[in-house]
Order: structure tokens, then C-alpha cells, then sequence
């Protein structure tokens, strides 16, 4: 990190090739496009090397760099009044009912048509919700670093999450919540 703030190239290339996934996933999910992922991944590289002068060590070079890249995807489907969207080209021969790519009319993996759905359901949810969830179950991040990532107590952090959870449930089927809740209790 020294390094890279000093000027050395080598040290900046390293420090971004190793957080280049992990932006370029949450990119992709707050997108819903490799499009505007790739158009906001870019950004936020750009932002982290124009602003590497400012990362002071508050907080984790991850959480700064997630939150450069959160709002770089933010602004890039702001700037185009976009929403997410999902699925293949509509000029895709290959291209099944459910939008899953199939060979000889069989589904390739069932695992994409489930993704599929999970990315349209993300796609419905307000910002507010859908860039909390993506941060804490594809970012991987605890609550106090999304807080800090979007700048908002922990505590909305945490409801925004549980609201956001049970709108997704519903836009996936999965209305009814179990009767009694699991514990660790025998």
C-alpha cells in the first residue's frame, strides 16, 4: 500500500490485480450487465489510482475499494437511466426460452437459469436494498463495512438487509417464512 501511495507502478498494478474479482463481481451483480460492469469497473480502478493519495488507513483498503466501486456503478446506471438488466442478446440463436443458452435444446446448467432468476429478482429490488444484499452475500462484507462503504448507520445497514432478504423471497416464491425459526438449541 506504501508503496503504491509512493508513486511505484508495480506496487499500484499488484494492489489492483488483487482486488480486481472482487470489484469486478460486485460490479456485476449492482449492474446486472457485463456492460455497465465493465464500464464501472474501469471507473473505479481509475478512481482508486487518482485517489490511492486520499485512503488514510481508517478503514480497510477493501472496504475503500468497494465503496469507490459501489458508487462508480451507481453513477454509471444513474448516468444512463438504467436499471439492471439480464439475460442474453436478444439476436443470440442459442438462445432458450428462459434465456438460458442451450445446445441441441437441453439447458446447459441449470445452475445459470438459477442465477438468471436471482439476477432478475435483484434487478427488481430499489438500490437500496439490492447494493446492501450484494455487498454482504457476494461482497462478503460485515455489517459495519457496508455501513462505512455506503456511509449509513449499522443499524439501516441491518434493515435495509432484512427488508431486502424478505422482497427477494417474495419475487422468488418463497413467501412463506417456516414456522419456528432454527436455533442451536437440540
Amino acid at each position: 500500500m506504501a508503496a503504491a501511495q509512493g508513486g511505484d507502478r508495480g506496487a499500484m498494478d499488484t494492489l489492483l490485480r488483487r482486488h480486481q474479482d472482487r470489484l469486478w463481481a460486485v460490479c456485476r451483480r449492482l449492474a446486472g450487465n457485463d456492460a455497465d460492469a465493465a464500464d464501472a469497473l474501469q471507473e473505479a480502478m481509475v478512481s482508486i489510482v487518482r485517489r490511492l493519495d486520499t485512503f488514510d488507513g481508517r478503514a480497510r483498503f477493501t472496504t475503500w475499494a468497494h465503496r469507490v466501486a459501489t458508487n462508480a456503478c451507481l453513477d454509471e446506471l444513474r448516468r444512463r437511466g438504467r436499471r439492471p438488466v439480464l439475460g442474453l442478446p436478444d439476436d443470440d440463436p442459442d438462445r432458450g426460452d428462459a434465456g438460458v443458452t442451450v445446445d441441441r435444446g437441453v439447458a446447459v446448467d441449470t445452475g445459470v437459469a438459477e442465477r438468471l432468476t436471482i439476477d432478475a429478482a435483484l434487478a427488481e429490488l430499489p438500490d437500496e436494498f439490492r447494493v446492501p444484499i450484494v455487498l454482504r452475500d457476494l461482497g462478503g462484507h460485515d455489517y459495519a463495512d457496508i455501513a462505512e462503504i455506503l456511509d449509513i448507520p449499522p443499524g439501516t445497514v441491518r434493515s435495509r438487509i432484512a427488508r431486502g432478504r424478505k422482497r427477494l423471497a417474495e419475487l422468488l416464491g418463497n413467501q412463506t417464512a417456516p414456522s419456528r425459526r432454527p436455533t442451536s438449541e437440540p
